[in-house]
């Protein structure tokens, strides 16, 4: 899940990308990336997480997706990411998940212009960018409420392909009742999480080398033309077609 919101080419520098499990925040991935001049930006796969960003001078946030994200032509330089955990980031953000769905939006537009000025121009000076902004979505989780572990039960039993009635019996809420946790928590309701979770564990399941047929019967879904159908749904790229690094 952590690797597809921009899938890792090894170390900085080869492909331009690099990630790390997060040392301040659980469950968190903190990445790096630089881009040539006019380079344009890989398609961003639904993952069920956010990320705050960074390049010079702006910080922004990259709310929950329901399909590909294909950024256009990227000024050069270097991009700073902390992906969150799913349903995690609303806490930290202070915004429900469900008002930043498929949207890029400056952080002076969820936070004060004066806040997100004096934290943008401190990444900005720092002499290491990655662990900055990984420093202020730590200070910024520590003035929040603590995560719902309900919802780490949830996205818990989706990942490990447990339907959303078996999920919703097993968390002690009724289908509507999670319905409505799930927006704010993950920006999508736990149908959608479970077809994005599931498209992950499929990707992971390809690239290690099982067949179409094979990764289908494994990740959950009801046949080989099922799989295809979601991986172009939510994707907008045939699975062979992701698997050749298009």
């Amino acid at each position: 899940m952590a690797g597809e919101r921009e899938r890792a080419e090894g170390p900085e520098g080869a492909g331009g990308y690099a990630e790390r499990p997060s040392a301040l925040l659980p469950g968190a991935v903190v990445w790096s990336k630089s881009t040539a001049p006019s380079g344009a930006g890989s398609p961003v796969l639904p993952d069920g997480c956010m990320d705050l960003l960074w390049t010079e001078g702006r910080l922004f946030v990259a709310g929950p997706d329901t399909r590909a994200y294909t950024p256009g032509a990227l000024p050069e330089g270097r991009y700073v990411g902390v992906r969150f955990a799913p349903g995690t980031a609303p806490a930290v953000l202070g915004v429900p998940a469900h008002e930043l769905r498929d949207r890029r939006v400056e952080l002076a537009d969820l936070w004060s212009g004066a806040e997100a000025r004096r934290l943008t121009a401190r990444v900005d000076a720092a002499a290491d960018p990655t662990a900055a902004l990984e420093r202020v979505a730590c200070e910024r989780a520590g003035r929040g409420p603590a995560p719902d572990p309900l919802l780490a039960r949830v996205v818990a039993s989706l990942a490990a392909g447990r339907g959303v009635a078996e999920t919703a019996a097993a968390v002690g809420l009724g289908a509507r009742q999670l319905h409505r946790r799930s927006l704010p928590a993950f920006g999508y309701g736990p149908k959608t999480l479970a077809r994005v979770l599931r498209l992950q564990r499929a990707l992971a399941l390809a690239r290690s080398g099982l067949s179409p047929a094979e990764t289908a019967a494994v990740a959950g879904f009801a046949d080989q033309a099922h799989l295809a159908r979601d991986v172009k749904e939510l994707t907008g790229t045939p699975l062979g077609a992701l698997l050749r690094g298009t």
